[in-house]
């Protein structure tokens, strides 16, 4: 999964006149799904979706606001059914100061998916003033938790730093767990982590920034999907 979420947050990383080439280079290389905001759909063409599926993203917020982990609605699900979404996202920070707000928002949405027949992913991240390692597994696998416990089909989170830690955070996860990216990595870093979250019983990866923001986004995206679907080991994929 490639998420390209990022520009409401943080400001564009894909140019405009880019996504459509960029997304069509992805469902060209083994990615099965895009996470993308609802205005961006006008820039990208429907055949892209005919061998991958689309996510629209429920969430948002800014770098730039007061508070940035407070994050809130800004499309429904059934906004999203109308747009031809496969399954819809929702970024919940847990232990933020919005908490609750966005707890809540997230059990709404999981109410109208089930109503609508539609996916749910839920982006679940221990983030906020108490969070002194968001890494720590036992806080991850209560995110995670959350998530599942109030609907989600499919959970989006940090990576806890090793396959064991991975482990504890996927047997007691109940839905199948996805390991994001994180922040940008050398190629072969990011593949070792991948190679790793899997060995710990990840379900598969969420990666924007790395695929998105490489040199070769396509060969990155290809090298990513073969391992994540077991056509190569990672220190084949290295070379």
């Amino acid at each position: 999964m490639v998420p390209l979420d990022h520009a409401v947050t943080t400001g564009p990383i894909v140019p405009g006149a880019r996504l459509d080439h960029l997304v069509g280079q992805l469902a060209e290389c083994g990615v099965d799904a895009v996470v993308l905001h609802k205005g961006c759909l006008r820039r990208v063409r429907a055949e892209h979706f005919q061998g991958m599926s689309l996510i629209v993203h429920l969430s948002a917020s800014t770098c730039r606001a007061a508070d940035p982990d407070a994050k809130y609605l800004v499309a429904t699900v059934a906004e999203a059914v109308r747009l031809g979404a496969d399954a819809v996202s929702v970024h919940v920070n847990v232990g933020s100061r919005d908490e609750a707000r966005q707890i809540a928002d997230l059990a709404g949405v999981a109410e109208a998916c089930d109503r609508w027949s539609v996916p749910l992913l839920a982006m679940m991240y221990p983030r906020g003033p108490a969070t002194r390692d968001p890494r720590d597994p036992a806080l991850i696998a209560h995110a995670v938790a959350i998530a599942a416990d109030l609907g989600a089909d499919i959970v989006k989170t940090v990576y806890p730093g090793s396959a064991a830690a991975m482990r504890d955070v996927t047997r007691a996860a109940g839905v199948p767990v996805l390991v994001a990216g994180g922040p940008q990595h050398a190629a072969g870093d990011l593949l070792d982590q991948i190679g790793a979250a899997l060995r710990g019983g990840a379900a598969g990866v969420a990666i924007g920034r790395n695929i998105a923001l490489a040199d070769d986004p396509a060969a990155t995206a290809r090298k990513v999907a073969d391992l994540v679907h077991g056509q190569s080991e990672p220190e084949a994929i290295i070379q």
